[in-house]
């Protein structure tokens, strides 16, 4: 493959060597280095009528690239690069003023599915706010008082060692809201690089957009074969 194409994979995060995720598109290497690629799933669509589009958005694309495969609709909503499921689109401007009004009041029922590092035997509320700041174009959240609102609430679902399988419930949408607020609550999310815990064996962020509620709507995303990785009882 050519070098850009290389370099295109690597950015997204989808190149693996010796049992680490390729971060760099250029170094000396062994001539003998073996890489293995992962396969970008593609875009699949939940539901659409005359009014709105719901996809399920794979992980390693980002919001923007969705978008760009759907540019007559207008995006609703964004994901992180590596946080699957759940997006939204209007198909008209009527429809978009009205969503939106929706998101801005949180009125939008948003669950997310995680795994995180900690044992969680019960629900947790969060509601701590967030500041985000850009750095060279990076967006980059912390825990701060001089941050906007932020709330998530945490369920139990499954307790396998020290590694939880919870559903989060977020009142807001805050940049890399549930990221932060779980690392905040000591419970980082497994393969999250940034603000959780780096794992040998997950090359993304294990945190899915698995449901949203808008008006009469009920959006599921199925959670993708990543989430299967550790034997939950």
């Amino acid at each position: 493959i050519s070098n850009s194409k290389a370099k295109e994979l690597i950015d997204k995060g989808l190149v693996r060597a010796m049992g680490r995720k390729v971060v760099i598109a250029r170094a000396d290497v062994p001539t003998d280095m073996k890489f293995s690629v992962k396969e970008l799933a593609p875009v699949k669509v939940i539901f659409q009528d005359d009014d709105i589009l719901a996809l399920d958005k794979p992980c390693f694309m980002t919001s923007d690239e969705v978008a760009r495969k759907f540019p007559e609709f207008i995006m609703l909503n964004r994901l992180d690069k590596e946080t699957s499921g759940v997006m939204l689109f209007a198909k008209n401007e009527e429809f978009q003023k009205k969503a939106i009004k929706e998101f801005k009041t949180n009125n939008v029922y948003k669950e997310y599915v995680a795994i995180v590092d900690g044992k969680v035997i019960e629900e947790i509320e969060i509601d701590k706010p967030i500041l985000t700041t850009k750095d060279r174009g990076q967006a980059k959240s912390k825990v701060d008082k001089k941050g906007k609102p932020a709330k998530s609430t945490v369920y139990p679902m499954l307790v396998e060692g020290n590694k939880s399988k919870v559903k989060v419930v977020i009142d807001t949408g805050r940049t890399h809201q549930i990221r932060v607020h779980l690392n905040y609550a000591g419970l980082p999310i497994i393969g999250d690089a940034i603000y959780g815990k780096p794992a040998a064996n997950i090359n993304r962020v294990l945190l899915h957009s698995k449901r949203t509620k808008i008006f009469d709507y009920d959006f599921e995303a199925q959670e993708p074969r990543e989430f299967k990785v550790y034997d939950f009882n």
